[in-house]
């Protein structure tokens, strides 16, 4: 497969993963479906850190739309062009990795929420075990099904993060390949 045709199908994965991304990150400020606790600043720290948003969103995107484009005009058939390549496809691999380590973070730590009566806080931070014991997940009792929402979105935004960097990860080595010995189309 050539170069330009390769460079094709990842800016066309991209923008899917990225749009997940954000949606993710999004959903994520609004537990319950209410802006209550946005405005009381009662949010996973993680999810102020806008890693789906940022990092496997707009950072990830500008790949996508430079190959995009580049591809349109032509530009990806010369090697200045696979080159630029190299230098978007590290940004976007930087983003991918923040995504995931956040969204790791936010895995690990758990969810701020509402345990004990009255007491806010992350019940489960420094230790990950919540994750395979579901019975646990009642400590928390507002949000309503925070834990759930949690677990389901920061492990969506691990694993389309992944994917992101492992695209990103092939677009370096394909402009590198295309730098090398030439794009052809």
């Amino acid at each position: 497969m050539c170069t330009a045709k390769c460079s094709r199908f990842i800016a066309g994965s991209l923008y899917p993963l990225a749009f997940i991304s954000m949606v993710c990150n999004v959903l994520l400020f609004f537990p319950d479906w209410s802006v209550e606790y946005v405005k009381d600043d009662r949010l996973t720290p993680e999810v102020k850190y806008m890693g789906g948003v940022v990092g496997g969103g707009v950072m990830v995107l500008v790949l996508a739309l430079f190959m995009h484009l580049t591809l349109r005009q032509g530009c990806c058939a010369n090697r200045c062009g696979m080159f630029l390549s190299i230098a978007f496809a590290a940004l976007g691999a930087a983003g991918a990795l923040y995504s995931f380590v956040v969204a790791m973070l936010g895995l690990v730590n758990g969810p701020y929420c509402r345990y004990a009566f009255l007491v806010w806080g992350r019940p489960f931070k420094g230790s990950s075990e919540y994750l395979t014991q579901i019975n646990k997940w009642s400590t928390c009792t507002e949000p309503k099904n925070v834990v759930e929402l949690n677990v389901g979105l920061f492990g969506t935004l691990v694993v389309v993060s992944s994917l992101e960097l492992a695209l990103c990860l092939c677009q370096m080595i394909n402009g590198l390949v295309g730098c090398i010995c030439g794009a052809n189309r």
